[in-house]
C-alpha cells in the first residue's frame, strides 16, 4: 500500500480521494494552503475513515515546506491536485494562474527530486484539447489552450514530459479530467462551497435551494441540440476510482503518460438541469445570457485507453450524479 501525498487535498477531488484511498488501505497526507476549500471538511474526512488525518498547511509554491512534508512523512508517490482552476478568473488574471499552477508544480517537482521520490499522478483537464478538430477527444489529439487555465494545464504537461525526459526513474501519470461532478454517498463530501461560481452542478444546486434567484446559462445558441454547451460530465467516485487504478498502473509504466476520465456522453446543460430538476421535484429559474470568453461547444472523452491501461471506466449514471449531489445540499441545510 502506497503513503501519498495530496497536494490541494482538502479540495472537491482530493476530500473524495483520501476517503477512498483510506478504504483499500492506502495512507494520505494532505497539503493545501485552503484557498479553495475549508479546514472542516478535515473533521468530515476522519469521520468517513475512523482514523486521524496528517495534514500540512502550505502553498505548493513553498518548496522548502514541500520537501520538508515529502520527507518527515516517508511519501512514497504524489498526487498533484493543487492549483487554480476558473476559466473566467485565469482570463481576468492570466499572471496568477501562470505562477500558481505552472510555478508551484515547478516548485513540487524540484521538492520531489531532492527527496527522491518519482511517483507523479497529476490532475489534468479535458481543457488542454482546446476547440476540438474531432469527437471523441482521445489522447492524440493536438493539444491547445483558448483560455490562459488551459494554458496553464498544458505548460505543466510539457514540464512534466521534459522532467521525465531528462531522468528515467520517473513515473508521472497525467489525468485528463472532463467535468467531475456529484458527491460521497454519505452526503459529508461535495463540491466545495468556495468553488460555487466556476461550477454548473454546484450552482444548479443552489438555484434548487433557492439561494441565487436564478441560474445563469453562458450561451443558447450554440450549434448542439439545444443550443446549450456540451459537457463530458463524471461522478466523482469515478473520477476517484480512476486515480486508483491509476496508482497501480505505475507499477509498470515508465516516463510520462496522459489519460482521459470521463464517460464518453456528451451532455448539455439544459439536460443536466432537466436531469436535477426531476430529481429535486423543483423548477429551477434559469436566465440566459452571452456566450462566456473561452467556453468550447462541445467536449467528451474517448475512454478506451483508459479502459485498457487502468481496467477502469466510468459506470454511474447522470441521475446518481444528481442524487448524491441533492443529497449532499439537503445534508448542507441541516
Amino acid at each position: 500500500m502506497a503513503k501519498i501525498l495530496l497536494t490541494g487535498g482538502a479540495g472537491y477531488i482530493g476530500s473524495h480521494l483520501s476517503v477512498l484511498a483510506s478504504d483499500i488501505g492506502h495512507e494520505t497526507v494532505i497539503y493545501d494552503n485552503f484557498c479553495n476549500s475549508d479546514l472542516a471538511i478535515i473533521e468530515k474526512i476522519e469521520e468517513l475513515t475512523g482514523q486521524p488525518l496528517q495534514v500540512v498547511e502550505g502553498d505548493i509554491r513553498d518548496t522548502e515546506l514541500l520537501s520538508k512534508t515529502l520527507i518527515e512523512n516517508q511519501i512514497s508517490s504524489v498526487i498533484h491536485l493543487a492549483g487554480l482552476k476558473s476559466v473566467e478568473e485565469s482570463v481576468n488574471n492570466p499572471a496568477l494562474y501562470h505562477e500558481v499552477n505552472v510555478g508551484g508544480s515547478r516548485s513540487l517537482l524540484s521538492a520531489m527530486e531532492s527527496s527522491n521520490i518519482f511517483r507523479l499522478i497529476f490532475s489534468s483537464s479535458a481543457t488542454v484539447y482546446g476547440i476540438p478538430q474531432y469527437l471523441p477527444l482521445d489522447e492524440l489529439h493536438p493539444l491547445s489552450s483558448v483560455n490562459p487555465y488551459a494554458e496553464s494545464k498544458i505548460a505543466v504537461e510539457q514540464l512534466l514530459k521534459a522532467y521525465s525526459d531528462k531522468d528515467p526513474k520517473w513515473k508521472i501519470l497525467s489525468l485528463r479530467y472532463f467535468n467531475p461532478v456529484g458527491s460521497h454517498k454519505s452526503g459529508l463530501l461535495g463540491d466545495n462551497a468556495k468553488a460555487l461560481k466556476a461550477n454548473l452542478m454546484p450552482m444548479i444546486a443552489r438555484a434548487v435551494m433557492g439561494k441565487s434567484d436564478f441560474l445563469e446559462i453562458y450561451g443558447s445558441d450554440y450549434n448542439t441540440p439545444d443550443g446549450t454547451c456540451l459537457r463530458d460530465y463524471i461522478h466523482i467516485l469515478d473520477l476517484v476510482e480512476g486515480h486508483l487504478r491509476g496508482i497501480n498502473y505505475q507499477d509498470k509504466m515508465k516516463g510520462f503518460d496522459s489519460i482521459n476520465l470521463g464517460t464518453g456522453r456528451g451532455i448539455s446543460v439544459l439536460e443536466m438541469i432537466k436531469a436535477f430538476e426531476a430529481i429535486a421535484d423543483k423548477t429551477i429559474p434559469v436566465k440566459y445570457t452571452g456566450r462566456r470568453e473561452g467556453d468550447v461547444e462541445s467536449c467528451y472523452a474517448n475512454c478506451q485507453k483508459a479502459e485498457k491501461l487502468l481496467g477502469w471506466k466510468a459506470s454511474r449514471s447522470l441521475e446518481e450524479m444528481c442524487e448524491s449531489t441533492w443529497h449532499w445540499c439537503r445534508k448542507l441545510d441541516e
